[in-house]
């Protein structure tokens, strides 16, 4: 008997996973069905804090960069991105932004190399890790931050829980620790899963989820998690055209 067809399932916000969706078909994965079902929402809180004296932004999503704009904030001239997916969005919403292509250590990195003038400001979700405004401050970088946006977790969709119950390969892509783990605590079912987790940090929070296969991509970032769902997927037998894999 062939093995059914794989299936994409999409846990991040759903404006992000369905930018992800479509970056996958720009890079020619075809015929796959997707479901996206967010394992948390974006809910964004204010006010702005004080910021006649900040210099520049800094932001480690593209949620930070959406809830800033919602909130009425101000295009400053500097400003950071922990990578090239927020920096596409800071980008849209009018800034010029400076790319760590990483994680938050990348980003922390770049920002105390380029040291400029201070005061910045880290604009988070509630949930931000990496301490990013303490480690610049105490490398000499002022920085404040202001938690923007609240991420209250959800459930799987009933879509979702049928195809995890399912005999179809799953294929997963995780970007948090925080969303490993609520992924790991929400799966009941018999469907082979294949992760492609962030990191370490983000595989090791799947705790003990059995798993069919796991990649980690060797930079943190989406680029690099595209090719690793395109390589999971074509590995399950999806029809994934002219493609070739992110290497380094």
């Amino acid at each position: 008997m062939a093995q059914p067809d794989p299936v994409l399932l999409l846990t991040r916000p759903d404006a992000a996973s369905r930018r992800f969706a479509s970056d996958l078909e720009a890079e020619g994965l075809t015929e796959t069905r997707v479901i996206v079902s967010p394992l948390i929402r974006i809910s964004v809180n204010g006010p702005l804090p004080e910021m006649s004296d900040i210099r520049g932004v800094i932001f480690t999503s593209a949620n930070g960069v959406s809830s800033y704009r919602a909130l009425g904030g101000a295009v400053l001239p500097l400003c950071y991105t922990v990578g090239d997916a927020t920096a596409a969005a800071s980008r849209a919403a009018g800034f010029s932004p400076r790319s760590a292509r990483g994680n938050a250590d990348a980003l922390v990195a770049l920002i105390a190399r380029e040291a400029p003038a201070g005061p910045l400001l880290h604009l988070r979700g509630r949930h931000g890790k990496g301490d990013v405004a303490a480690r610049l401050t105490a490398a000499g970088i002022p920085t404040r931050e202001a938690e923007l946006y609240d991420q209250p977790a959800q459930e799987l969709s009933a879509a979702a829980k049928a195809v995890l119950d399912g005999d179809a390969p799953v294929i997963v892509p995780l970007f948090s620790p925080r969303s490993a783990a609520q992924f790991a605590q929400a799966v009941q079912g018999r469907a082979p899963l294949f992760v492609a987790a962030m990191s370490g940090d983000v595989a090791a929070a799947l705790g003990g989820l059995y798993v069919s296969r796991l990649e980690i991509p060797k930079h943190p970032d989406a680029a690099h998690m595209r090719s690793a769902v395109i390589g999971l997927l074509k590995d399950c037998g999806a029809l994934v055209k002219g493609h070739e894999s992110v290497k380094g």
